[in-house]
């Protein structure tokens, strides 16, 4: 289970209403709600975010926000020394984080191929050519 937030950019009501059927059809959206005072969709559900961006760019421009899970786990409490762990983990993901890796993030336009060499290639010597000029 995911929970993707949207940031939408519409101006009607009419456009809101077709964000919510498009979305409602994608295959293994679970729940969905829409903040309208935010503009922001949220989808929950095992999707791809990608798919979902594909479907909203021909109603509105359509930005990712947040992917992660639905529910956060649920922390313990009985060791101190994991809570210290988490801090940092939690720090260094907080200063570095990973990169969102889309499906289709670059993709070459054409594939390149090499030039043709000719089958032989004839190189004309002084004594062949009967118009050739030497001075010696």
């Amino acid at each position: 289970m995911m929970k993707v937030v949207l940031k939408l950019e519409y101006v009607d009501e009419k456009v809101k209403q077709k964000v919510m059927k498009k979305v409602s059809v994608v295959e293994g959206v679970e729940s969905m709600s829409m903040d309208t005072k935010d503009k922001k969709l949220t989808v929950v559900g095992n999707v791809d975010p990608v798919v979902i961006v594909s479907k909203l760019k021909k109603l509105c421009h359509t930005e990712i926000v947040l992917v992660g899970p639905a529910k956060e786990p649920e922390k313990k409490k009985d060791n101190e020394p994991k809570k210290t762990e988490d801090k940092k983990k939690a720090a260094a993901i907080k200063a570095y984080p990973a990169p969102v890796l889309y499906q289709y993030q670059y993709q070459q336009p054409y594939p390149q191929y090499p030039t043709p060499v000719p089958a032989y290639q004839h190189y004309y010597s002084v004594e062949e050519d009967s118009n050739s000029c030497v001075i010696c």
